[in-house]
C-alpha cells in the first residue's frame, strides 16, 4: 500500500501508539507523512456545590488543547523520523475523524484494534466497525498484541 497521507487518531491507549508506529514505518517507506489526531468531548464548564463556576468551559477547552498537543508531540517523538503534524478537535471521535481525514486529505486512516473476538478484529469493533463503512479512504486496522 502507497499512502503520503495517513492519519492516526489516538486515544492514550498503548494499543493506538502501537498503530502510530506501524503508520509511521508505512509512511517513511513511502515517502509519506503523518498527521495525529487526538480527539476530546467538547468540555463543559465546571460549578461547585453552590453553583458557582470553577472553571469556564474555553479555560477546560485550552488546557485539554495543552494536553492533546503535549501527548501527540510525545507519541510524535517517539516515531521514526516522517514529517509529523498533530492536530487536537473536539467532538464524537467518529464525526471528527472524518473530518479531519477530509481536512487533511488523508490516503488512509490507520486505527489500533486489539478486540479478541475474530469478528471484532477483523471489523474493528466500535469505531473502527463504524470508519470501516464511512469512511472515504481506506482504513488499515492495526491489531496490538
Amino acid at each position: 500500500m502507497t499512502a503520503k497521507r495517513i492519519l492516526v487518531p489516538l486515544d492514550g491507549s498503548e494499543p493506538a501508539e502501537t498503530a502510530a508506529a506501524f503508520a509511521a514505518d508505512l509512511a517513511r517507506g513511502s515517502g509519506g507523512s503523518l498527521r495525529l489526531l487526538r480527539v476530546s468531548p467538547v468540555p463543559k464548564q465546571w460549578v461547585d456545590e453552590s453553583g458557582r463556576v470553577v472553571v469556564y468551559a474555553d479555560q477546560e477547552m485550552e488546557r485539554l488543547t495543552a494536553a492533546g498537543r503535549d501527548y501527540l508531540e510525545t507519541i510524535g517523538a517517539r516515531l521514526p523520523v516522517v514529517p509529523i503534524e498533530s492536530v487536537v478537535r473536539f467532538g464524537k471521535p467518529t464525526e471528527e475523524i472524518l473530518v479531519e481525514a477530509e481536512a487533511f486529505g488523508a490516503d488512509v486512516i490507520v486505527l489500533a484494534t486489539g478486540t479478541p473476538s475474530w469478528f471484532k478484529r477483523v471489523t474493528g469493533g466500535g469505531i473502527g466497525q463504524w470508519l470501516l463503512r464511512k469512511a472515504p479512504v481506506p482504513v488499515l486496522l492495526v491489531r496490538a498484541a
